[in-house]
């Protein structure tokens, strides 16, 4: 197989990690919401420990631990700042 046909499946494997964060995110502010209404903050350190720990009891590789955590700390902080984005707007009645 040539070269152009491995980055046709990268180009499909990225449409379906795009998909699958944007699928993460409704689900991050809905727990925003949630946490609102029951005065929650934002950041959760135990909660993150836990995913750490079971991405990386569940990594197969070929990605490193630390690699695939460094990719998760960025997702996490994107789901954060979505977090507070949301909470922020709706407090300010700009969302519903």
């Amino acid at each position: 197989m040539d070269i152009s046909h491995w980055r046709r499946r990268i180009d499909d494997i990225d449409t379906r990690l795009a998909e699958l964060l944007s699928e993460r995110s409704r689900c991050v502010i809905e727990i925003g919401r949630i946490k609102r209404q029951e005065d929650l903050p934002v950041y959760d350190p135990e909660r993150e420990k836990e995913i750490f720990e079971r991405i990386t009891r569940e990594n197969q590789g070929p990605l490193e631990n630390d690699a695939l955590r460094r990719l998760f700390e960025r997702i996490l902080d994107e789901s954060r700042r979505v977090e507070r984005m949301v909470l922020e707007g709706e407090a300010q009645g700009e969302l519903k």
